[in-house]
Protein backbone atom coordinates (compact mmCIF):
# COMPACT_ATOMS: atom_id res chain seq x y z
CA UNK A 1 0.00 0.00 0.00
CA UNK A 2 2.81 2.40 0.90
CA UNK A 3 4.52 1.87 -2.47
CA UNK A 4 1.31 2.52 -4.39
CA UNK A 5 0.64 5.85 -2.69
CA UNK A 6 3.66 7.74 -4.18
CA UNK A 7 2.83 6.30 -7.61
CA UNK A 8 -0.79 7.40 -7.22
CA UNK A 9 0.30 10.91 -6.14
CA UNK A 10 2.75 11.09 -9.03
CA UNK A 11 -0.06 10.24 -11.46
CA UNK A 12 -2.32 12.91 -9.97
CA UNK A 13 0.46 15.50 -10.21
CA UNK A 14 1.15 14.57 -13.83
CA UNK A 15 -2.50 14.76 -14.76
CA UNK A 16 -2.88 18.10 -12.99
CA UNK A 17 0.20 19.57 -14.63
CA UNK A 18 -0.93 18.35 -18.06
CA UNK A 19 -4.26 20.08 -17.53
CA UNK A 20 -2.46 23.29 -16.55
CA UNK A 21 -0.31 23.17 -19.69
CA UNK A 22 -3.40 22.63 -21.84
CA UNK A 23 -5.17 25.58 -20.18
CA UNK A 24 -2.16 27.82 -20.75
CA UNK A 25 -1.92 26.69 -24.37
CA UNK A 26 -5.65 27.34 -24.92
CA UNK A 27 -5.32 30.78 -23.30
CA UNK A 28 -2.37 31.61 -25.59
CA UNK A 29 -4.33 30.44 -28.64
CA UNK A 30 -7.31 32.64 -27.66
CA UNK A 31 -4.98 35.63 -27.21
CA UNK A 32 -3.36 35.04 -30.63
CA UNK A 33 -6.79 34.68 -32.28
CA UNK A 34 -8.02 37.94 -30.71
CA UNK A 35 -4.83 39.64 -31.85
CA UNK A 36 -5.29 38.36 -35.43
CA UNK A 37 -8.86 39.70 -35.42
CA UNK A 38 -7.68 43.11 -34.20
CA UNK A 39 -4.99 43.21 -36.89
CA UNK A 40 -7.44 42.14 -39.58
CA UNK A 41 -9.73 45.00 -38.55
CA UNK A 42 -6.87 47.53 -38.44
CA UNK A 43 -6.12 49.20 -41.74
CA UNK A 44 -2.86 51.08 -41.91
CA UNK A 45 -2.98 54.36 -43.79
CA UNK A 46 0.60 55.29 -44.69
CA UNK A 47 1.93 58.72 -45.68
CA UNK A 48 5.37 58.05 -47.21
CA UNK A 49 7.98 60.46 -48.44
CA UNK A 50 7.83 60.50 -52.25
CA UNK A 51 10.40 58.20 -53.83
CA UNK A 52 11.46 56.63 -50.52
CA UNK A 53 12.01 52.90 -51.05
CA UNK A 54 12.25 52.04 -47.36
CA UNK A 55 8.67 53.26 -46.86
CA UNK A 56 7.47 50.68 -49.40
CA UNK A 57 9.54 47.97 -47.71
CA UNK A 58 8.01 48.87 -44.33
CA UNK A 59 4.52 48.63 -45.87
CA UNK A 60 5.43 45.18 -47.24
CA UNK A 61 6.56 44.15 -43.73
CA UNK A 62 3.17 45.16 -42.32
CA UNK A 63 1.26 43.28 -45.02
CA UNK A 64 3.39 40.18 -44.39
CA UNK A 65 2.25 40.42 -40.76
CA UNK A 66 -1.47 40.57 -41.50
CA UNK A 67 -2.15 44.30 -41.84
CA UNK A 68 -3.98 45.87 -44.77
CA UNK A 69 -1.97 48.86 -45.97
CA UNK A 70 -3.28 51.68 -48.10
CA UNK A 71 -1.73 54.90 -49.27
CA UNK A 72 -3.01 58.03 -47.54
CA UNK A 73 -4.17 60.77 -49.86
CA UNK A 74 -4.43 64.53 -49.67
CA UNK A 75 -1.78 65.06 -46.99
CA UNK A 76 1.98 65.04 -46.88
CA UNK A 77 3.85 63.20 -44.12
CA UNK A 78 4.67 66.62 -42.67
CA UNK A 79 0.99 67.55 -42.55
CA UNK A 80 0.20 64.37 -40.63
CA UNK A 81 3.12 64.89 -38.23
CA UNK A 82 1.84 68.41 -37.49
CA UNK A 83 -1.77 67.28 -37.16
CA UNK A 84 -0.84 64.59 -34.61
CA UNK A 85 1.72 66.71 -32.76
CA UNK A 86 4.70 64.50 -33.44
CA UNK A 87 7.73 66.32 -32.09
CA UNK A 88 10.76 66.70 -34.40
CA UNK A 89 12.92 64.42 -32.20
CA UNK A 90 10.58 61.54 -33.07
CA UNK A 91 10.42 62.15 -36.83
CA UNK A 92 11.26 59.58 -39.48
CA UNK A 93 10.61 59.26 -43.20
CA UNK A 94 6.96 58.13 -43.08
CA UNK A 95 3.92 58.44 -40.87
CA UNK A 96 0.93 56.12 -40.64
CA UNK A 97 -2.45 55.99 -38.96
CA UNK A 98 -3.71 52.73 -37.41
CA UNK A 99 -7.07 53.00 -35.71
CA UNK A 100 -6.80 55.84 -33.19
CA UNK A 101 -3.00 55.78 -33.16
CA UNK A 102 -0.28 57.45 -35.20
CA UNK A 103 2.80 55.42 -36.11
CA UNK A 104 6.00 57.30 -36.92
CA UNK A 105 8.83 55.56 -38.72
CA UNK A 106 10.00 51.98 -38.93
CA UNK A 107 7.93 50.52 -36.09
CA UNK A 108 7.85 46.69 -36.22
CA UNK A 109 4.48 45.03 -36.82
CA UNK A 110 4.94 43.16 -33.54
CA UNK A 111 5.00 46.46 -31.62
CA UNK A 112 1.90 47.72 -33.45
CA UNK A 113 0.06 44.51 -32.60
CA UNK A 114 1.06 44.93 -28.96
CA UNK A 115 -0.16 48.55 -29.04
CA UNK A 116 -3.54 47.47 -30.42
CA UNK A 117 -3.86 44.63 -27.90
CA UNK A 118 -2.98 46.77 -24.88
CA UNK A 119 -4.79 49.96 -26.04
CA UNK A 120 -2.78 52.38 -23.89
CA UNK A 121 -3.83 56.00 -23.46
CA UNK A 122 -1.33 57.40 -25.97
CA UNK A 123 -1.04 59.17 -29.30
CA UNK A 124 1.10 56.45 -30.84
CA UNK A 125 4.48 54.86 -31.41
CA UNK A 126 7.66 56.14 -33.01
CA UNK A 127 11.04 54.83 -34.10
CA UNK A 128 12.99 58.06 -34.55
CA UNK A 129 15.33 58.29 -37.53
CA UNK A 130 15.95 55.33 -39.76
CA UNK A 131 17.85 52.69 -37.73
CA UNK A 132 19.55 49.95 -39.71
CA UNK A 133 17.90 46.59 -39.16
CA UNK A 134 14.46 47.99 -38.47
CA UNK A 135 11.64 46.85 -40.79
CA UNK A 136 12.24 48.41 -44.19
CA UNK A 137 15.84 49.26 -43.32
CA UNK A 138 17.35 45.78 -43.54
CA UNK A 139 20.95 45.79 -44.66
CA UNK A 140 24.48 44.61 -44.02
CA UNK A 141 24.22 45.28 -40.29
CA UNK A 142 21.63 45.94 -37.60
CA UNK A 143 21.66 48.42 -34.76
CA UNK A 144 19.55 48.32 -31.64
CA UNK A 145 16.70 50.82 -31.38
CA UNK A 146 13.78 51.73 -29.16
CA UNK A 147 10.11 52.00 -30.01
CA UNK A 148 8.81 55.05 -28.17
CA UNK A 149 5.24 55.33 -26.84
CA UNK A 150 4.25 59.01 -26.76
CA UNK A 151 1.22 61.10 -25.95
CA UNK A 152 -0.04 64.51 -27.05
CA UNK A 153 1.35 66.23 -23.94
CA UNK A 154 4.89 65.22 -24.88
CA UNK A 155 5.33 62.33 -22.44
CA UNK A 156 7.47 59.46 -23.75
CA UNK A 157 8.46 56.01 -22.62
CA UNK A 158 10.19 53.03 -24.12
CA UNK A 159 7.50 50.64 -25.36
CA UNK A 160 9.82 48.01 -26.87
CA UNK A 161 13.51 47.54 -27.60
CA UNK A 162 14.91 45.74 -30.64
Amino acid sequence: MIRKLPFFLTCILLITSCGQAEREQAQQQRYEMELREQVADADVEIYPNPGCMCCAKWADHLEENGFTVRLGKGKSPGDVKTEYGIEPELHSCHTAIVGDYVIEGHVPAEAIKKLLAESPDAAGLAVPGMPMGSPGMEGAYSESYDVILFNEEGSRETFARY
